[in-house]
């Protein structure tokens, strides 16, 4: 089980290639803490962390977590 601060180097790494890195280390954060997992590599691969992250959305209906 993943605690809040196993997350931040996590997303570090998930986000560092993103265009709008606080934003995306911002929502990843939320997710790790919700899901428990970070998907490996910078993008894709979000399926490895089941349906709670892949299923997770915003306010607008677009997928929550990169």
């Amino acid at each position: 089980m993943q605690k809040w601060a196993d997350c931040i180097p996590l997303c570090d790494y998930r986000c560092k290639l993103h265009s709008r890195k606080n934003t995306c280390v911002r929502a990843c954060m939320t997710c790790c803490d919700r899901c428990k997992c970070v998907p490996p590599g910078t993008s894709g691969n979000r399926q490895v962390c089941g349906k709670c992250y892949t299923d997770m959305l915003t306010h607008g209906d677009r997928p929550k977590c990169p």
